[in-house]
């Protein structure tokens, strides 16, 4: 895919198991994935139900994992909030646990947006052990 993607990202059960208001484990390759998208020049916005402090929370946690967002719950940095429009966020993609099939996997959604093999979890080595396997 050669066009630059908006992408929303939720962030509770998507980037992390799901402990809200607590910050669970990160998912199995959810920063190497969004790390990769935006090396490939795509905007990721962070889209939480997540306010005040547990929204800083989020934000510090992502942050220290490398990844900084294009905008925060908004469709663009400079949006201000006005109840004449709709708050729905303006992205092209939206990754979410709570879609219709579940959550894909952050692997399957490299795959798909970036069209190139993503992270994999490398085979352990066969150790001899016990029984001499």
């Amino acid at each position: 895919m050669n066009e630059t993607l908006t992408i929303a990202v939720d962030f509770d059960g998507t980037i992390v198991e799901d402990e809200y208001p607590k910050i669970g484990k990160p998912r199995i390759f959810a920063f190497e994935t969004m790390k990769k998208l935006q090396d490939k020049g795509h905007r990721l916005i962070l889209w939480t139900y997540r306010y005040g402090k547990e929204l800083e929370d989020a934000i510090s946690f992502c942050e220290r994992n490398g990844i900084v967002f294009y905008a925060i719950n908004k469709s663009f940095p400079e949006e201000e909030f006005d109840t004449k429009y709709s708050r729905k966020i303006n992205a092209d993609v939206f990754i979410d646990d709570r879609n219709i099939q579940g959550f894909m996997g952050w692997g399957e959604i490299y795959q798909k947006l970036v069209g190139e093999d993503g992270p994999r979890i490398l085979p352990r080595k066969k150790r001899k052990g016990w029984f001499g396997i």
